[in-house]
């Protein structure tokens, strides 16, 4: 059963499977194992990030298409969510129609792009895609009427999915610990309690991106291991041979590129839903765009599972590393220099540390290193 919902991809090793399951139990159950609403945003944003860095390796990894637009589609659905929701009033419906049309949107633009850009050599694509990201950010910022200029857009969720409203006891799990009981007390072992708290709105909307995620992850598992999966991979080996026997591939190029910016339309849509603001900054920065890259790099090109892997890795880094330096720069207080290297306001300089060394020592990825050592 679980094979057929992984469309035959395994994962290759023991290790891997592992970490993945640890992962989905993490983010599954994630309201109930971590305290705080910082962990809770966190976990949404590495839910919506897996399908967007995935999305994009549908380009890059299984295609080889380089391209620098993918923000373009992911703040078209962040924005049709927004808009709709501004213009239809809070509710479910707004929230459908949103990511609908951002998804249509986006479909439509990558079409576009693909037709008149595809043609040419790999170099010259990634460079259009680079000017027609940078012109759309600066059209999302001018337009101010529409999307909000620099400030962006707030609007309202359906009241289902925001803290304002609980919908009663979420279950307890609890776990027996005897040996944390002197022998001989009165008093029964002692208890590790999970869940427990009242479900609010928000856990609600958050079960909603992660729901989202999970079946969007899926589909695309789907795609990548179909025939038309297949001879994406192909065209990335040797795009002139998959021609010579029959292939049509600018027509496969510009097929993936319409699949690939659905689904990051989708990814922005979810999350929007989760942020209830949408900006420049937040959907369409050319930050993100590196960002995507690297997370694909570090979990493995070519790989579904290198965007899960990528996608919790540099997430972690950059919503935790300085917090994990601030309290190594204080243990270490006393030992010279350590201090200033570890003070968090250096922390980018680290996380780039560990990206080249995950790149060195991960050449083809942490999902690529794995599978290459089967379990």
């Amino acid at each position: 059963m679980m094979v057929k919902l992984l469309s035959g991809d395994k994962p290759g090793s023991v290790l891997l499977s592992l970490i993945l399951l640890g992962i989905f139990l993490s983010l599954a159950f994630a309201p109930f194992l971590f305290e705080g609403t910082r962990a809770l945003d966190t976990a949404a944003r590495i839910c919506v990030f897996i399908v967007l860095v995935a999305s994009y390796d549908l380009l890059l990894g299984y295609t080889g298409v380089v391209s620098f637009a993918h923000t373009i589609f992911f703040g078209f659905g962040a924005y049709g969510v927004a808009l709709a929701s501004i213009h239809m009033g809070r509710s479910f419906e707004a929230l459908a129609m949103g990511a609908g049309a951002g998804a249509l949107g986006a479909a439509l633009l990558a079409a576009v792009i693909g037709l008149f850009s595809l043609r040419v050599r790999a170099i010259f694509f990634a460079m259009i895609t680079l000017a027609v990201a940078s012109a759309v950010a600066v059209l999302v910022s001018q337009l101010s009427v529409l999307t909000g200029g620099e400030d962006g857009l707030t609007y309202r969720i359906p009241r289902e999915l925001t803290a304002a409203v609980t919908y009663g006891q979420a279950p307890e799990w609890r776990i027996a610990l005897p040996e944390a009981v002197a022998p001989g007390t009165e008093e029964g072992p002692a208890m590790l309690t999970l869940g427990g708290d009242r479900i609010s709105g928000k856990i609600a909307n958050y079960y909603l991106v992660f729901a989202g995620s999970l079946i969007l992850v899926l589909l695309m598992l789907r795609i990548v291991n179909s025939p038309f999966g297949r001879v994406l991979q192909a065209i990335r080996e040797n795009d002139f041979r998959a021609e010579a026997i029959g292939y049509r591939v600018v027509s496969y190029r510009i097929g993936v590129t319409v699949l690939s910016a659905v689904f990051a339309a989708l990814a922005g849509s979810l999350f929007a839903i989760w942020l209830r603001y949408v900006g420049p900054d937040t959907v369409l920065s050319f930050e993100i765009m590196i960002d995507i890259l690297l997370m694909v790099v570090i979990g493995g090109m070519g790989t579904i599972y290198g965007a899960v892997i990528g996608a919790v890795v540099l997430m972690l880094a950059q919503n935790y590393l300085k917090d994990l330096m601030a309290g190594a720069a204080t243990g270490l207080a006393d030992v010279p220099y350590a201090a200033d290297l570890l003070n968090p306001d250096r922390w980018l300089l680290w996380l780039g540390v560990l990206f080249v060394l995950s790149v060195y020592f991960f050449p083809t990825g942490v999902v690529g290193r794995l599978r290459g050592k089967r379990g």
